[in-house]
């Protein structure tokens, strides 16, 4: 079984997310949780530094806020994000940023966070998930993390029945 930093990711977020984002378990124990699930201890630890990479991130973001940007401002990708980020990832991007879902500064920070995956190109479903890691770890953004966690879990659902 090929499993990345992103299967660890998601499975943590699926098994943990009730816990809220205060919770901080012990990494020992969850290493070796995620090791009887079938993960990689390599992976695994390149999973726990994704997440403390986040947490730096919101700290800094939190310390040092920026206005957002102009409303009306596009964002240009760069040849290596376009690699990662298809047509379709872009485009949800943009239509999560044009909702109200997704401000600069988040967006911002989802493209980071993407960028720290090793995968060379995401799919939409990814993307989603990395979203919501992401807005799930930011303060004061409770309707968009609802938004986008009712998409994802519907979708799940769908592909269920």
């Amino acid at each position: 079984m090929k499993e990345n930093v992103l299967d660890i990711l998601m499975y943590l977020f699926e098994n943990y997310m009730d816990e809220g984002p205060e919770f901080h378990p012990d990494q020992e124990s969850l290493t070796t949780e995620l090791t009887q699930a079938g993960f990689a201890k390599r992976e695994i630890s390149k999973a726990f530094s994704w997440l403390e990479d986040l947490s730096t991130l919101r700290a800094q973001a939190v310390q040092a806020p920026c206005n957002g940007g102009s409303a009306r401002a596009l964002r240009h990708y760069t040849a290596l994000e376009m690699e990662k980020l298809n047509e379709e990832c872009r485009g949800f991007m943009l239509f999560m940023e044009q909702g109200g879902v997704l401000d600069s500064p988040t967006r911002e920070l989802v493209i980071d966070r993407v960028m720290a995956l090793e995968i060379e190109e995401l799919s939409l479903e990814q993307l989603k998930w990395v979203m919501l890691m992401v807005l799930f770890n930011q303060p004061d953004q409770d309707y968009a993390y609802s938004v986008l966690e009712d998409l994802v879990f519907d979708e799940m659902q769908g592909h269920l029945h």
